[in-house]
């Protein structure tokens, strides 16, 4: 990382960031170029390990590459705008991210289920909503278990290069 003073390397500090973002992308690999997909997460720390859980159908391109390779990249934002500094003659984004890669693990029979309640409680709006519990076993349900995490953050201080 280029810019070392906004490198976030507190494990807490990188959670609480993870913890605001509402999705996360994914990088899938295919030919010629990688697959970027964009999808509705929730979250478990167990000591320092991260897992993310992800879903979706049991069909299509994202579905194809991660049975393919079951590895990927993963990105996430807050991004809270441009902070303009007219007095340097400059601007800069106000954010805080975090990236990585991680390694997917297909959950069936009662793992997908949980993983399905963990995904409901992510969302204020979907925490305490009714879902069908007949399409759990029809629907994709994935951990990735991250193996490789950065945060980044630009707090928009006026001292940037």
């Amino acid at each position: 990382m280029r810019r070392k003073d906004r490198q976030v390397t507190d494990f807490n500090r990188i959670v609480s960031i993870i913890d605001e973002c509402p999705i996360i992308h994914i990088a899938l690999a295919d030919e010629p170029y990688p697959y970027v997909v964009t999808v509705n997460f929730a979250y478990k720390v167990e000591g320092e390990q991260v897992y993310f859980y992800i879903h979706g159908a049991k069909a299509g391109r994202k579905y194809e590459l991660m049975q393919k390779n079951k590895k990927c990249g993963f990105f996430m934002e807050v991004n809270e705008g441009i902070k303009v500094m007219p007095e340097k003659k400059d601007c800069t984004t106000i954010y805080r991210s975090v990236a990585g890669n991680a390694e997917i693990e297909f959950l069936e029979g009662d793992d997908a289920y949980e993983a399905a309640k963990i995904v409901m409680a992510r969302y204020p709006e979907t925490e305490t909503a009714p879902y069908n519990l007949a399409s759990v076993p029809h629907t994709c349900f994935a951990r990735l278990k991250v193996v490789e995490l950065n945060g980044k953050a630009n707090p928009g201080k006026p001292d940037i290069e």
